[in-house]
């Protein structure tokens, strides 16, 4: 075969890759919880492969959207980049402390949030955390802005959160760096509203460091009443949130600083690459059922 040929036929297969993986969420076999006579169809507003030379702001907001970040880390959009195929936040150190709102941010961070939301459906991303104090995320919350009555109170949904270097002793957080640690919230609830504050806990322990390789974190919104969380491919956990998982909500990926997890004492970069300080995300895709 000639070396045209072979590239061909390369390039021919990787195309056939990708659309196959577009077809369905990442599942192991057995594991897909589709219904019999749905199938998963791709919310294209909500998803992407990161192909691209720059952030598509069509999709996704870098800005913060109103949120500055939690004190000491700042989000900031020269932090985000799409490079090699991948979204990319970077953590940094910043050469002189910045004050905002009254705080000061010694460090730098970022924030990608999604234009579109949506209700039920699977949501999924291919991600490889950094190994700094700073978090790697994914996750969906609701907006409020504009809301009035009840549905003003806060959903969130944490399919993965973590930290690639453990500051903190508490024993809630001793796997802290390599597990898929996920959540649902409720809170916020307007006064005279009949719906419970409070959290429910999935997710599961992997093999090795969350900034040792790529993983697939993924998570089946059923309904209001059941979240299936899914960790390469597989079912990890079920959980039902404390109220009513009935409101819209966008997704988020972000890189933050913790008060629960503090700057370590050295400034937390020393002997850390620009590599090793950033989140990847090779790709997110979001899905809902159809008959």
């Amino acid at each position: 075969m000639t070396t045209f040929k072979r590239i061909t036929t390369v390039l021919i297969l990787l195309a056939m890759n990708t659309l196959y993986a577009q077809n369905s969420p990442f599942f192991n076999k057995d594991e897909d919880p589709k219904p019999e006579g749905s199938k998963w169809k791709l919310v294209k507003n909500m998803s992407d492969d990161f192909n691209g030379k720059k952030v598509n702001q069509k999709k996704w907001q870098i800005s913060g959207q109103g949120w500055i970040g939690r004190a000491p880390g700042l989000f900031m959009a020269e932090n985000v980049k799409v490079t090699d195929g991948k979204l990319q936040i970077t953590t940094t150190k910043l050469p002189k402390s910045i004050t905002k709102n009254g705080k000061e941010f010694t460090h730098g961070g970022g924030y990608v949030g999604s234009r579109n939301g949506m209700t039920y459906g699977y949501y999924e991303s291919r991600m490889k955390a950094n190994k700094s104090f700073m978090s790697s995320t994914f996750w969906l919350i609701n907006e409020n802005k504009g809301v009035t009555g009840c549905d003003k109170r806060t959903t969130e949904l944490d399919i993965q959160e973590c930290v690639g270097q453990i500051v903190n002793d508490a024993q809630w957080m001793k796997n802290f760096d390599q597990a898929m640690n996920s959540n649902t919230h409720s809170r916020n609830i307007p006064e005279g509203c009949d719906y419970i504050k409070g959290t429910s806990k999935g997710g599961g322990l992997m093999q090795g460091k969350v900034y040792d390789d790529f993983h697939v974190y993924g998570v089946w919104w059923k309904n209001k009443d059941e979240i299936l969380f899914y960790l390469d491919g597989k079912l990890v956990k079920k959980v039902t949130p404390p109220a009513d998982f009935n409101i819209q909500m966008h997704l988020r990926m972000v890189v933050e600083t913790y008060d629960w997890n503090p700057v370590p004492a050295n400034g937390g970069m020393v002997g850390l690459s620009e590599k090793d300080r950033t989140t990847s995300y090779d790709w997110v895709r979001s899905w809902k059922l159809v008959n």
